[in-house]
């Protein structure tokens, strides 16, 4: 019986660390790029496969790198995967939340980078430039003492 009981607390203790390092994560974080493909992918297992551009940094040539971060998505987060699709459609900036885990399993798609929420960012211009709406002021018309300055 003694026997038994060792023998179901050990299963017990291996199933609980499987468990873990299947569904568990060690890091989480958020990237903000533009998302440049999104995919379905998977023959049993089906995931969304992504790819986020991020800006680089300009070198002395003038010339920019972009970093390209691929990343998955559970076909079952319809939410995150709507505002992904609508961001592509749009040209919109995204901030990707995501959960990195301890393996790469073909049910988690094919990468550790597991994206959990998505925030469409503000794409308007900075804050240097006037709404699109608003139309530039007029300037004065020259009057004849101008004219006759320049001449």
């Amino acid at each position: 019986m003694r026997k038994w009981v060792i023998f179901a607390i050990f299963l017990a203790i291996v199933f609980g660390i499987l468990y873990y390092l299947t569904f568990g994560y060690y890091s989480e974080g958020k990237r903000g790029g533009f998302v440049t493909r999104l995919s379905n992918k998977g023959y049993l297992f089906k995931t969304y496969e992504g790819e986020l551009r991020m800006g680089g940094l300009y070198e002395g040539e003038g010339t920019m790198n972009s970093q390209r971060w691929i990343f998955s998505v559970s076909s079952k987060n319809k939410d995150a995967i709507a505002k992904l699709e609508d961001a592509i459609a749009n040209g919109h900036r995204v901030s990707l939340t995501y959960e990195e885990k301890f393996f790469q399993l073909p049910w988690n798609g094919d990468t550790q980078f597991f994206v959990t929420n998505v925030e469409v960012l503000d794409t308007g211009r900075g804050s240097n430039f006037p709404p699109a709406a608003e139309t530039p002021k007029q300037l004065p018309a020259p009057t004849e003492l101008d004219t006759n300055a320049t001449l």
